[in-house]
Protein backbone atom coordinates (compact mmCIF):
# COMPACT_ATOMS: atom_id res chain seq x y z
CA UNK A 1 0.00 0.00 0.00
CA UNK A 2 3.05 1.90 0.60
CA UNK A 3 4.48 1.73 -2.47
CA UNK A 4 0.80 2.14 -4.47
CA UNK A 5 0.50 5.65 -2.84
CA UNK A 6 4.45 7.77 -3.08
CA UNK A 7 5.93 4.89 -5.26
CA UNK A 8 7.42 6.43 -8.51
CA UNK A 9 6.09 3.72 -10.70
CA UNK A 10 2.69 2.74 -9.35
CA UNK A 11 2.35 0.20 -12.70
CA UNK A 12 4.95 -1.74 -10.61
CA UNK A 13 3.44 -4.54 -8.10
CA UNK A 14 5.33 -5.31 -5.02
CA UNK A 15 4.91 -8.87 -3.26
CA UNK A 16 7.26 -11.63 -1.87
CA UNK A 17 8.67 -13.25 -5.07
CA UNK A 18 9.93 -16.45 -5.35
CA UNK A 19 13.76 -15.71 -4.92
CA UNK A 20 12.76 -14.14 -1.53
CA UNK A 21 11.59 -17.31 -0.65
CA UNK A 22 14.68 -19.00 -2.24
CA UNK A 23 16.49 -16.68 0.02
CA UNK A 24 14.44 -17.08 2.92
CA UNK A 25 14.91 -20.90 2.85
CA UNK A 26 18.60 -21.05 2.48
CA UNK A 27 18.10 -18.69 5.54
CA UNK A 28 16.39 -20.76 7.55
CA UNK A 29 18.51 -24.00 6.66
CA UNK A 30 21.50 -22.28 7.79
CA UNK A 31 20.41 -20.64 11.26
CA UNK A 32 18.24 -24.10 12.17
CA UNK A 33 21.38 -25.56 12.97
CA UNK A 34 23.40 -22.89 14.64
CA UNK A 35 23.12 -22.96 18.18
CA UNK A 36 23.15 -19.35 18.90
CA UNK A 37 20.16 -18.80 16.49
CA UNK A 38 17.98 -22.07 16.05
CA UNK A 39 14.68 -22.28 14.74
CA UNK A 40 13.72 -19.64 17.79
CA UNK A 41 15.30 -17.25 16.69
CA UNK A 42 15.34 -17.43 12.80
CA UNK A 43 12.94 -14.55 12.42
CA UNK A 44 15.07 -12.22 14.88
CA UNK A 45 18.00 -13.12 12.77
CA UNK A 46 16.40 -12.24 9.51
CA UNK A 47 15.49 -8.95 10.74
CA UNK A 48 18.95 -8.04 11.19
CA UNK A 49 19.52 -9.37 7.76
CA UNK A 50 16.40 -6.63 6.65
CA UNK A 51 18.22 -4.31 8.39
CA UNK A 52 21.69 -4.41 6.82
CA UNK A 53 19.80 -4.97 3.49
CA UNK A 54 17.70 -1.79 3.62
CA UNK A 55 20.87 0.05 4.57
CA UNK A 56 22.55 -1.02 1.31
CA UNK A 57 19.68 -0.23 -0.57
CA UNK A 58 19.93 3.17 0.62
CA UNK A 59 23.53 3.62 -0.01
CA UNK A 60 22.79 2.53 -3.69
CA UNK A 61 19.98 4.85 -4.18
CA UNK A 62 22.12 7.73 -2.62
CA UNK A 63 25.18 7.31 -4.62
CA UNK A 64 22.54 6.99 -7.96
CA UNK A 65 23.21 3.22 -8.41
CA UNK A 66 20.04 2.48 -10.22
CA UNK A 67 22.04 3.70 -13.41
CA UNK A 68 23.91 0.63 -13.66
CA UNK A 69 20.35 -0.59 -14.83
CA UNK A 70 20.94 0.91 -18.17
CA UNK A 71 23.91 -2.11 -18.66
CA UNK A 72 21.23 -5.08 -17.98
CA UNK A 73 20.37 -5.35 -21.70
CA UNK A 74 17.46 -7.64 -22.38
CA UNK A 75 19.30 -10.46 -22.05
CA UNK A 76 19.54 -10.20 -18.83
CA UNK A 77 16.06 -9.21 -18.21
CA UNK A 78 14.44 -12.19 -20.44
CA UNK A 79 17.24 -14.91 -18.87
CA UNK A 80 15.63 -13.66 -15.25
CA UNK A 81 11.69 -13.60 -16.35
CA UNK A 82 12.51 -17.06 -17.65
CA UNK A 83 13.70 -18.02 -14.33
CA UNK A 84 11.14 -16.78 -12.44
CA UNK A 85 8.62 -18.93 -15.17
CA UNK A 86 10.57 -21.86 -14.44
CA UNK A 87 10.65 -21.34 -10.75
CA UNK A 88 6.99 -21.38 -10.66
CA UNK A 89 6.54 -24.22 -12.59
CA UNK A 90 9.37 -26.00 -10.34
CA UNK A 91 7.01 -25.15 -7.19
CA UNK A 92 3.47 -26.56 -9.48
CA UNK A 93 5.74 -29.71 -10.50
CA UNK A 94 7.15 -30.60 -6.36
CA UNK A 95 3.33 -29.38 -5.59
CA UNK A 96 1.24 -32.23 -7.26
CA UNK A 97 4.00 -34.80 -6.60
CA UNK A 98 3.03 -34.08 -2.77
CA UNK A 99 -0.47 -34.65 -3.16
CA UNK A 100 0.82 -38.24 -3.34
CA UNK A 101 2.89 -38.31 -0.42
CA UNK A 102 1.04 -38.50 3.26
CA UNK A 103 0.74 -34.62 5.21
CA UNK A 104 2.90 -33.56 8.02
CA UNK A 105 -0.41 -33.55 10.25
CA UNK A 106 0.27 -36.74 12.44
CA UNK A 107 -3.31 -36.84 13.54
CA UNK A 108 -4.47 -37.33 9.56
CA UNK A 109 -6.52 -40.01 8.23
CA UNK A 110 -4.40 -40.51 5.59
CA UNK A 111 -1.49 -41.37 8.23
CA UNK A 112 -3.77 -44.59 9.56
CA UNK A 113 -2.31 -47.35 7.38
CA UNK A 114 -4.95 -46.17 5.04
CA UNK A 115 -2.56 -45.19 1.77
CA UNK A 116 -4.69 -46.02 -0.99
CA UNK A 117 -6.45 -42.45 -0.03
CA UNK A 118 -3.14 -41.04 -1.09
CA UNK A 119 -3.39 -42.04 -5.04
CA UNK A 120 -7.47 -40.42 -4.64
CA UNK A 121 -5.69 -37.33 -3.28
CA UNK A 122 -2.95 -36.64 -5.98
CA UNK A 123 -5.49 -38.47 -8.93
CA UNK A 124 -7.96 -35.24 -7.54
CA UNK A 125 -5.08 -32.90 -7.32
CA UNK A 126 -4.00 -33.71 -11.18
CA UNK A 127 -7.86 -32.95 -12.46
CA UNK A 128 -8.14 -29.72 -10.44
CA UNK A 129 -4.47 -28.83 -11.05
CA UNK A 130 -5.02 -29.26 -14.95
CA UNK A 131 -8.34 -27.89 -14.94
CA UNK A 132 -7.81 -24.36 -13.28
CA UNK A 133 -4.30 -24.41 -15.84
CA UNK A 134 -6.94 -24.96 -18.77
CA UNK A 135 -9.89 -22.48 -17.91
CA UNK A 136 -7.81 -20.02 -16.50
CA UNK A 137 -5.75 -19.98 -19.93
CA UNK A 138 -8.88 -20.00 -22.04
CA UNK A 139 -10.71 -16.82 -19.62
CA UNK A 140 -7.60 -14.93 -20.72
CA UNK A 141 -8.59 -15.09 -24.56
CA UNK A 142 -12.02 -14.33 -24.13
CA UNK A 143 -12.45 -11.19 -25.94
CA UNK A 144 -11.81 -13.69 -28.80
CA UNK A 145 -14.49 -15.95 -28.39
CA UNK A 146 -17.66 -15.66 -30.88
CA UNK A 147 -20.12 -16.28 -27.85
CA UNK A 148 -21.18 -14.06 -25.42
CA UNK A 149 -21.67 -9.66 -25.44
CA UNK A 150 -18.70 -7.58 -25.62
CA UNK A 151 -19.31 -6.57 -21.65
CA UNK A 152 -19.78 -10.26 -20.82
CA UNK A 153 -16.32 -11.72 -22.51
CA UNK A 154 -14.39 -7.91 -21.49
CA UNK A 155 -15.93 -9.73 -17.94
CA UNK A 156 -14.10 -13.00 -18.17
CA UNK A 157 -10.93 -11.94 -19.91
CA UNK A 158 -9.96 -9.81 -16.64
CA UNK A 159 -11.30 -11.75 -14.02
CA UNK A 160 -11.59 -14.99 -15.44
CA UNK A 161 -8.35 -16.35 -13.38
CA UNK A 162 -9.79 -15.45 -10.06
CA UNK A 163 -13.03 -16.59 -11.16
CA UNK A 164 -11.84 -20.10 -11.91
CA UNK A 165 -10.13 -20.33 -8.38
CA UNK A 166 -13.77 -19.75 -7.00
CA UNK A 167 -15.01 -22.43 -9.23
CA UNK A 168 -12.87 -25.33 -8.95
CA UNK A 169 -12.66 -24.76 -5.01
CA UNK A 170 -16.08 -25.07 -5.37
CA UNK A 171 -16.14 -28.01 -7.46
CA UNK A 172 -13.51 -29.98 -5.11
CA UNK A 173 -16.59 -30.08 -2.50
CA UNK A 174 -18.32 -31.95 -4.66
CA UNK A 175 -17.04 -34.96 -4.24
CA UNK A 176 -18.64 -38.16 -2.91
CA UNK A 177 -19.35 -37.99 1.08
CA UNK A 178 -17.37 -41.45 1.46
CA UNK A 179 -14.00 -39.70 0.70
CA UNK A 180 -12.64 -38.45 4.13
CA UNK A 181 -13.21 -34.73 4.45
CA UNK A 182 -9.29 -34.15 4.26
CA UNK A 183 -9.44 -35.22 0.31
CA UNK A 184 -8.42 -32.83 -1.57
CA UNK A 185 -6.04 -31.28 0.54
CA UNK A 186 -6.69 -27.99 1.65
CA UNK A 187 -4.32 -25.20 2.42
CA UNK A 188 -2.78 -25.18 5.80
CA UNK A 189 -1.81 -21.64 7.30
CA UNK A 190 -1.87 -19.69 10.80
CA UNK A 191 -4.49 -17.12 11.39
CA UNK A 192 -3.40 -13.62 12.04
CA UNK A 193 -4.71 -13.58 15.37
CA UNK A 194 -3.39 -17.10 16.74
CA UNK A 195 -1.03 -16.72 19.79
CA UNK A 196 1.79 -18.36 17.52
CA UNK A 197 1.23 -15.62 14.50
CA UNK A 198 1.04 -13.00 17.32
CA UNK A 199 4.69 -13.88 18.42
CA UNK A 200 6.18 -13.17 14.90
CA UNK A 201 4.31 -9.47 14.78
CA UNK A 202 6.84 -9.05 18.04
CA UNK A 203 10.05 -10.21 16.36
CA UNK A 204 11.82 -6.90 16.92
CA UNK A 205 11.78 -7.99 21.02
CA UNK A 206 14.22 -11.34 20.45
CA UNK A 207 16.56 -9.20 17.90
CA UNK A 208 17.97 -8.24 20.85
CA UNK A 209 19.30 -11.78 21.62
CA UNK A 210 20.84 -12.47 18.64
CA UNK A 211 24.73 -12.42 19.75
CA UNK A 212 26.77 -9.84 17.71
CA UNK A 213 29.22 -12.04 16.07
CA UNK A 214 25.86 -13.69 14.37
CA UNK A 215 24.57 -9.61 13.88
CA UNK A 216 27.58 -8.93 12.18
CA UNK A 217 27.60 -12.46 10.21
CA UNK A 218 23.76 -11.12 8.84
CA UNK A 219 25.55 -8.42 6.45
CA UNK A 220 26.78 -11.59 4.17
CA UNK A 221 23.60 -12.42 3.14
CA UNK A 222 22.04 -8.95 3.37
CA UNK A 223 24.76 -8.63 0.35
CA UNK A 224 23.41 -11.10 -1.95
CA UNK A 225 19.69 -9.99 -0.59
CA UNK A 226 20.22 -6.33 -1.53
CA UNK A 227 21.93 -7.31 -5.04
CA UNK A 228 18.71 -9.21 -5.75
CA UNK A 229 16.66 -6.93 -4.58
CA UNK A 230 18.24 -4.12 -6.54
CA UNK A 231 18.31 -6.29 -9.28
CA UNK A 232 14.76 -7.90 -9.49
CA UNK A 233 13.09 -4.34 -8.14
CA UNK A 234 14.56 -3.04 -11.10
CA UNK A 235 13.85 -5.40 -13.92
CA UNK A 236 10.56 -5.92 -12.74
CA UNK A 237 10.07 -1.90 -12.60
CA UNK A 238 11.78 -1.60 -16.55
CA UNK A 239 9.38 -4.64 -17.68
CA UNK A 240 6.17 -2.47 -16.49
CA UNK A 241 7.39 0.19 -18.26
CA UNK A 242 8.83 -1.31 -21.09
CA UNK A 243 9.23 1.22 -24.54
CA UNK A 244 6.31 -0.49 -26.50
CA UNK A 245 3.79 0.55 -23.70
CA UNK A 246 4.21 4.25 -24.53
CA UNK A 247 3.68 5.31 -20.96
CA UNK A 248 3.51 9.20 -20.16
CA UNK A 249 5.44 8.91 -16.32
CA UNK A 250 8.99 8.48 -16.47
CA UNK A 251 11.08 6.31 -14.67
CA UNK A 252 12.30 6.69 -11.20
CA UNK A 253 15.00 3.69 -10.36
CA UNK A 254 16.75 5.65 -7.42
CA UNK A 255 13.39 7.24 -6.12
CA UNK A 256 11.86 3.14 -5.62
CA UNK A 257 14.74 1.76 -4.53
CA UNK A 258 14.98 4.60 -1.82
CA UNK A 259 11.51 3.32 -1.09
CA UNK A 260 12.39 -0.01 -0.94
CA UNK A 261 15.16 -0.15 1.40
CA UNK A 262 12.40 1.80 3.73
CA UNK A 263 9.60 -1.30 2.94
CA UNK A 264 12.12 -3.88 3.64
CA UNK A 265 13.46 -2.50 7.19
CA UNK A 266 9.29 -2.37 8.25
CA UNK A 267 8.98 -5.77 6.80
CA UNK A 268 12.52 -7.03 8.89
CA UNK A 269 11.05 -5.70 11.94
CA UNK A 270 7.73 -7.03 11.62
CA UNK A 271 9.20 -10.74 11.03
CA UNK A 272 7.98 -10.69 7.81
CA UNK A 273 9.26 -11.60 4.50
CA UNK A 274 10.11 -8.59 2.24
CA UNK A 275 8.33 -7.11 -0.99
CA UNK A 276 10.20 -5.82 -3.98
CA UNK A 277 8.69 -5.77 -7.68
CA UNK A 278 7.75 -8.69 -8.94
CA UNK A 279 7.37 -10.25 -12.32
CA UNK A 280 5.10 -11.46 -14.03
CA UNK A 281 2.76 -9.63 -12.28
CA UNK A 282 4.03 -6.55 -13.00
CA UNK A 283 4.44 -6.33 -16.72
CA UNK A 284 1.09 -8.38 -16.39
CA UNK A 285 -0.49 -5.40 -14.92
CA UNK A 286 0.94 -3.19 -17.14
CA UNK A 287 -0.77 -5.03 -20.22
CA UNK A 288 -3.80 -5.56 -18.20
CA UNK A 289 -3.85 -1.46 -18.06
CA UNK A 290 -3.42 -1.36 -22.15
CA UNK A 291 -6.20 -1.09 -24.38
CA UNK A 292 -6.42 -4.37 -26.18
CA UNK A 293 -6.21 -4.26 -30.24
CA UNK A 294 -9.83 -6.31 -30.02
CA UNK A 295 -11.40 -3.26 -28.38
CA UNK A 296 -9.95 -0.65 -30.36
CA UNK A 297 -10.90 -2.41 -33.38
CA UNK A 298 -14.61 -3.32 -32.21
CA UNK A 299 -14.97 -0.09 -31.51
CA UNK A 300 -13.69 1.60 -35.38
CA UNK A 301 -15.55 -1.51 -36.85
CA UNK A 302 -18.94 -0.22 -35.34
CA UNK A 303 -17.69 3.72 -37.46
CA UNK A 304 -17.11 2.17 -40.30
CA UNK A 305 -20.41 0.45 -40.14
CA UNK A 306 -22.29 3.57 -38.90
CA UNK A 307 -20.57 5.67 -41.46
CA UNK A 308 -21.72 3.34 -44.38
CA UNK A 309 -25.50 3.47 -43.21
CA UNK A 310 -24.89 7.02 -43.57
CA UNK A 311 -23.34 6.66 -46.85
CA UNK A 312 -20.34 8.23 -46.11
CA UNK A 313 -16.77 6.82 -47.72
CA UNK A 314 -14.64 5.12 -45.27
CA UNK A 315 -11.00 3.48 -45.77
CA UNK A 316 -10.84 -0.49 -45.40
CA UNK A 317 -10.98 -2.15 -42.36
CA UNK A 318 -7.84 -3.92 -43.36
CA UNK A 319 -6.19 -0.55 -43.22
CA UNK A 320 -7.53 -0.13 -39.88
CA UNK A 321 -5.98 -3.27 -38.53
CA UNK A 322 -2.69 -2.85 -39.99
CA UNK A 323 -2.62 0.71 -38.71
CA UNK A 324 -3.86 -0.31 -35.26
CA UNK A 325 -1.29 -3.38 -35.10
CA UNK A 326 1.41 -1.11 -35.63
CA UNK A 327 0.24 1.19 -33.00
CA UNK A 328 0.40 -1.57 -29.74
CA UNK A 329 -0.76 -0.92 -27.49
CA UNK A 330 -2.72 2.01 -28.26
CA UNK A 331 -2.89 3.29 -24.59
CA UNK A 332 -1.84 2.43 -21.14
CA UNK A 333 -4.49 3.79 -18.34
CA UNK A 334 -1.66 5.52 -15.84
CA UNK A 335 -3.22 5.32 -12.44
CA UNK A 336 -2.66 3.82 -8.84
CA UNK A 337 -6.19 2.99 -8.14
CA UNK A 338 -5.37 -0.58 -9.41
CA UNK A 339 -2.62 -1.21 -7.32
CA UNK A 340 -3.90 0.43 -4.07
CA UNK A 341 -7.43 -1.88 -4.80
CA UNK A 342 -4.95 -5.05 -4.80
CA UNK A 343 -3.02 -4.15 -1.94
CA UNK A 344 -6.08 -3.42 0.33
CA UNK A 345 -7.26 -6.69 -0.79
CA UNK A 346 -3.78 -8.91 0.15
CA UNK A 347 -4.27 -6.98 3.27
CA UNK A 348 -7.88 -7.86 3.72
CA UNK A 349 -6.97 -11.50 3.37
CA UNK A 350 -5.54 -11.90 5.96
CA UNK A 351 -8.84 -11.92 8.13
CA UNK A 352 -10.02 -14.10 5.13
CA UNK A 353 -7.56 -17.00 6.27
CA UNK A 354 -11.02 -19.22 7.19
CA UNK A 355 -12.21 -18.84 3.89
CA UNK A 356 -8.61 -19.22 1.91
CA UNK A 357 -7.91 -22.01 3.66
CA UNK A 358 -10.65 -23.51 1.66
CA UNK A 359 -8.98 -24.01 -1.25
CA UNK A 360 -7.25 -27.02 -2.02
CA UNK A 361 -3.51 -26.85 -2.36
CA UNK A 362 -3.77 -28.44 -6.47
CA UNK A 363 -5.80 -25.27 -7.41
CA UNK A 364 -2.52 -23.08 -6.20
CA UNK A 365 -0.32 -25.75 -8.34
CA UNK A 366 -2.23 -24.83 -11.36
CA UNK A 367 -2.21 -20.90 -11.05
CA UNK A 368 1.98 -21.38 -10.11
CA UNK A 369 1.99 -22.88 -13.55
CA UNK A 370 -1.01 -20.43 -15.51
CA UNK A 371 1.68 -17.55 -14.01
CA UNK A 372 4.45 -19.15 -15.86
CA UNK A 373 2.70 -20.07 -19.19
CA UNK A 374 0.93 -16.64 -19.63
CA UNK A 375 4.29 -14.66 -18.88
CA UNK A 376 6.03 -16.07 -21.35
CA UNK A 377 4.40 -14.59 -24.66
CA UNK A 378 6.82 -11.52 -25.35
CA UNK A 379 10.04 -13.09 -23.68
CA UNK A 380 11.83 -12.22 -27.12
CA UNK A 381 13.89 -15.67 -25.14
CA UNK A 382 11.40 -17.40 -25.73
CA UNK A 383 9.86 -16.85 -29.04
CA UNK A 384 13.74 -17.52 -29.95
CA UNK A 385 13.62 -20.82 -28.74
CA UNK A 386 10.39 -21.61 -30.35
CA UNK A 387 12.04 -20.58 -33.27
CA UNK A 388 14.39 -23.20 -33.64
CA UNK A 389 11.72 -25.79 -33.76
CA UNK A 390 10.72 -23.99 -37.36
CA UNK A 391 12.19 -25.63 -40.33
CA UNK A 392 14.25 -23.48 -42.79
CA UNK A 393 11.21 -24.37 -45.34
CA UNK A 394 8.81 -22.92 -43.25
CA UNK A 395 10.70 -19.84 -42.02
CA UNK A 396 8.95 -17.38 -44.40
CA UNK A 397 5.48 -18.41 -42.49
CA UNK A 398 6.52 -16.27 -39.57
CA UNK A 399 7.55 -12.73 -41.80
CA UNK A 400 4.07 -13.12 -43.43
CA UNK A 401 2.92 -11.15 -40.41
CA UNK A 402 4.04 -8.97 -37.36
CA UNK A 403 7.40 -10.15 -36.34
CA UNK A 404 10.70 -9.39 -34.69
CA UNK A 405 12.80 -7.33 -36.52
CA UNK A 406 16.41 -9.07 -36.01
CA UNK A 407 14.78 -12.15 -38.11
CA UNK A 408 15.14 -10.33 -41.21
CA UNK A 409 18.17 -8.20 -40.55
CA UNK A 410 20.36 -11.12 -38.21
CA UNK A 411 21.30 -14.34 -40.23
CA UNK A 412 19.66 -17.59 -38.56
CA UNK A 413 22.58 -18.80 -37.73
CA UNK A 414 23.90 -16.37 -35.41
CA UNK A 415 19.78 -16.24 -33.85
CA UNK A 416 20.65 -19.69 -33.05
CA UNK A 417 24.03 -19.59 -31.86
CA UNK A 418 22.69 -16.37 -29.62
CA UNK A 419 19.71 -18.64 -28.33
CA UNK A 420 21.97 -21.32 -27.53
CA UNK A 421 24.45 -19.13 -25.43
CA UNK A 422 21.29 -18.13 -23.28
CA UNK A 423 19.69 -21.24 -22.71
CA UNK A 424 23.18 -22.24 -21.75
CA UNK A 425 23.79 -19.37 -19.29
CA UNK A 426 19.75 -19.96 -18.36
CA UNK A 427 20.93 -23.68 -16.92
CA UNK A 428 24.20 -22.06 -15.25
CA UNK A 429 21.79 -19.50 -13.61
CA UNK A 430 18.92 -22.49 -12.68
CA UNK A 431 21.32 -24.78 -11.77
CA UNK A 432 23.20 -22.23 -8.59
CA UNK A 433 19.32 -22.28 -7.30
CA UNK A 434 19.75 -26.11 -6.46
CA UNK A 435 23.11 -25.81 -4.60
CA UNK A 436 22.28 -26.29 -0.81
CA UNK A 437 24.13 -23.17 1.41
CA UNK A 438 25.89 -21.65 -1.74
CA UNK A 439 23.03 -21.39 -3.57
CA UNK A 440 21.99 -18.18 -2.15
CA UNK A 441 24.44 -16.69 -4.50
CA UNK A 442 22.36 -17.30 -7.18
CA UNK A 443 22.04 -13.04 -8.14
CA UNK A 444 26.02 -13.27 -8.74
CA UNK A 445 24.94 -14.64 -12.23
CA UNK A 446 23.34 -12.35 -13.49
CA UNK A 447 25.21 -9.23 -12.30
CA UNK A 448 28.40 -11.34 -13.98
CA UNK A 449 26.17 -11.05 -17.50
CA UNK A 450 27.26 -7.29 -17.03
CA UNK A 451 30.78 -8.19 -18.00
CA UNK A 452 29.76 -11.07 -20.50
CA UNK A 453 27.88 -8.37 -22.40
CA UNK A 454 30.15 -5.89 -22.83
CA UNK A 455 33.68 -7.93 -23.29
CA UNK A 456 32.58 -11.28 -24.56
CA UNK A 457 29.73 -11.32 -26.74
CA UNK A 458 30.77 -8.45 -29.06
CA UNK A 459 34.12 -10.66 -29.90
CA UNK A 460 30.98 -13.21 -30.61
CA UNK A 461 28.67 -11.19 -32.97
CA UNK A 462 28.74 -7.61 -35.08
CA UNK A 463 27.66 -4.68 -33.36
CA UNK A 464 24.64 -4.70 -35.44
CA UNK A 465 23.72 -8.26 -34.90
CA UNK A 466 24.18 -7.61 -30.89
CA UNK A 467 22.11 -4.69 -31.04
CA UNK A 468 19.00 -6.39 -33.22
CA UNK A 469 19.47 -9.38 -31.09
CA UNK A 470 19.90 -7.50 -27.78
CA UNK A 471 18.58 -3.96 -27.87
CA UNK A 472 17.65 -2.08 -23.98
CA UNK A 473 14.89 -0.94 -26.39
CA UNK A 474 13.07 -3.08 -28.67
CA UNK A 475 10.01 -2.79 -31.74
CA UNK A 476 8.66 -5.15 -34.05
CA UNK A 477 8.22 -4.14 -37.69
CA UNK A 478 6.03 -5.76 -40.49
CA UNK A 479 7.58 -7.65 -42.54
CA UNK A 480 9.14 -7.21 -45.91
CA UNK A 481 8.71 -9.76 -48.26
CA UNK A 482 11.08 -9.06 -50.87
CA UNK A 483 13.70 -8.63 -47.74
CA UNK A 484 13.06 -11.55 -45.78
CA UNK A 485 12.58 -13.79 -49.39
CA UNK A 486 16.48 -12.83 -49.33
CA UNK A 487 17.04 -13.45 -45.90
CA UNK A 488 15.54 -17.22 -46.18
CA UNK A 489 18.34 -17.82 -49.15
CA UNK A 490 21.01 -16.46 -47.29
Amino acid sequence: MIHSIIGGQPLLIVGVAEPTIIMYTYLYNFAKNQDGLGQELFLAWAGWVCVWTSLLLFLLAIFNAGNIINRFTRVAEELFGMLISVLFIQEAIKGMIKEFSAPKNENSILEHNQFHWLYVNGLLGIIFTFGLLYTALKSTRARSWLYGTGWLRSFIADYGVPFMVVVWTIVSFSVPTKIPSEIPRRIIAPLAWESTSLHHWAVIKDMGKVSPTYIFAAFIPALMVAGLYFFDHSVASGMAQQKEFNLKKPSAYHYDIFLLGFMTLICGLLGLPPSNGVLPQSPMHTKSLATSVERELENLKDVVLKGEDKGENKKDTFDLEKHIDACLPVRVNEQRMSNLLQSVFVGASVFAMPVIKKIPTSVLWGYFAYMAIDSLPGNQFWERILLLFVTPSRWFKLLEGPHASFVESVPIKYIVFFTIFQCVYFMVCFGVTWIPIAGILFPLPFFILILVRQYILPKLFSPHHLRELDAAEYEEIVGAPRLSLSVCNA
